[in-house]
């Protein structure tokens, strides 16, 4: 007997993982068409008749952006949509749009049919980025939800890094100048890997249980859960949420309550955060920074790949960690040094000479901001993304922070450069003071949900943001002091 109930767990955990590989596989795609563009853009500045587009420096930051924008676009759209006709039901349609903006980008003719269907890749990028982790979060249990949520930051990361490492490795093996459009057709991969596997994983309990359909979530849980009582509890508290959602208004009329105001302006909040770290900055200028300092063009590139690997591995440990520190210490811990790195990169970017050693220390800021970054700061978001909101408007709620987070995204893609050219180094310090008032934001307003079920994050948001009685605020207590206890 106690064999078989040591078998149950490991087969379920089993099953969640395979359903996380799944979906992150759009993740996967999300990270490949935000990092191949830095491999692609130097062959595309060059003439037509040369096999490039003739983009010039303006051009370059629209093609770059359109991306971008379409981002904001698709997590605010893809996220409301995902409420209404499910979130496998999206997925399989955000598989089709990456598959199509991969061949039609590779196939462009000319700068704006590149322009318009980068957007609409970027639309499906942005949709992945905001259903992805609500998906995986809704089908995975509290113990398991933290780790396979990171997934899809690992997956991001490692897309970036594939990008990074296969436009160098085809630019050195093919020296052929449209070999840009082969970088960008490799995204073909992934979005067929996504459309194929959506078929082999289970609809969204919650979801489910939203639309009426309890016995189809109960099945679904039963195969995901370590025992069929775990299952039965769980069914029971979502129906127990989503009948006191439907009888206290509709999706619209509860973001009238001022608590979920305060919490939509908290994951607002948290996506202004992670773009005020300046990773994106980091992700898109690295070559730029180095440079700057007298490092030639390849070594800076090689640089580049550096990135996307560091990357990988923090997100790694972070997989790692987020279950046993919890989120709010791992997000303080990762503001906190990236606060140091930015301070130490600005000081030897304006307080040294250029040199080699100087190009070496540069290297060395921003790797360990990025290590700090995308093992504490990175998952931590996406996590709490999937999980501070309630069911009945996560996809809405998470759509618009999420869709807002790439807006921001987009306006330090597009002034990090001029300031950059203005300021020099300072611009550093300026993103130390900014993470200096992330770290006193995050402390006093997000709390900690590790080991809770999303029913229970529900309620302690609800009491979190609410005006609290004495009691309230004496239960509250004691709920935090017990999540936060580390394992």
């Amino acid at each position: 007997m106690q064999h078989g109930d040591q078998a149950a767990p490991r087969s379920q955990s089993k099953i969640l993982w395979r359903v996380a590989a799944i979906a992150t596989m759009g993740s996967l795609g999300f990270g490949y068409d935000t990092g191949v563009i830095s491999g692609a853009l130097p062959f595309m500045t060059l003439d037509p008749s040369q096999g490039g587009l003739a983009l010039t420096p303006v051009t370059e930051g629209a093609v770059a952006s359109s991306l971008i924008f379409g981002g904001a676009f698709g997590a605010f759209f893809v996220g409301q949509l995902s409420d209404r006709y499910g979130r496998l039901v999206m997925l399989k349609v955000l598989a089709l749009l990456f598959a199509l903006g991969a061949i039609g980008s590779a196939l462009a003719p000319n700068l704006w049919a590149m322009i318009l269907i980068r957007f609409a890749l970027g639309f499906a990028v942005g949709g992945a980025s905001s259903i992805v982790p609500v998906f995986i979060a809704e089908l995975a249990g509290p113990k398991h939800r933290g780790r396979l949520v990171c997934q899809s930051e690992l997956m991001i990361v490692s897309g970036q890094c594939l990008a990074y490492v296969s436009s160098a490795t085809l630019a050195h093996l093919f020296e052929n100048p449209v070999i840009w459009r082969y970088m960008l057709a490799i995204a073909l991969i992934p979005a067929a890997l996504l459309y194929i596997g959506v078929n082999f994983v289970p609809t969204s309990p919650r979801w489910l249980v939203a639309k009426g359909r309890i016995d189809e979530a109960r099945k679904i849980l039963v195969n995901l859960r370590d025992t069929k009582a775990e299952a039965e509890q769980e069914v029971r508290e979502i129906v127990e949420q989503c009948t006191y959602e439907k009888t206290h208004g509709g999706m619209f009329s509860k973001l009238n309550e001022p608590w979920l105001v305060k919490l939509l302006l908290v994951g607002i909040g948290l996506g202004f955060m992670i773009q005020a770290t300046g990773v994106n900055a980091f992700m898109y200028y690295t070559p730029i920074i180095l440079k700057s300092t007298g490092m030639g063009t390849n070594a800076a590139l090689v640089a580049t790949m550096g990135n996307g690997i560091i990357s990988v591995i923090a997100c790694l440990i972070g997989m790692w960690a987020i279950n046993r520190m919890g989120r709010r210490p791992m997000l303080l811990m990762g503001l906190v040094m990236v606060v140091v790195a930015q301070v130490f990169l600005g000081a030897v970017l304006n307080f040294m000479p250029s040199s080699l050693l100087q190009s070496y220390l540069a290297l060395s800021g921003i790797l360990v901001f990025l290590f700090f970054m995308q093992m504490c700061i990175g998952p931590v978001y996406w996590v709490l993304m999937s999980e501070i909101f309630p069911t009945h408007s996560r996809g809405l709620m998470n759509g618009i922070s999420v869709g807002l987070f790439w807006v921001f995204n987009a306006i330090v893609a597009f002034a990090f450069p001029i300031t950059l050219s203005i300021f020099g180094g300072m611009t550093f310090f300026l993103f130390a003071v900014l993470n200096i008032g992330s770290i006193i934001f995050c402390a006093r307003c997000i709390p900690e949900t590790k080991g809770l079920s999303l029913e229970e994050i529900e309620k302690l948001m609800e009491r979190r943001f609410s005006k609290n009685t004495s009691s309230d605020s004496e239960s509250l207590g004691k709920k935090l002091a017990t999540s936060t206890n580390w394992s």
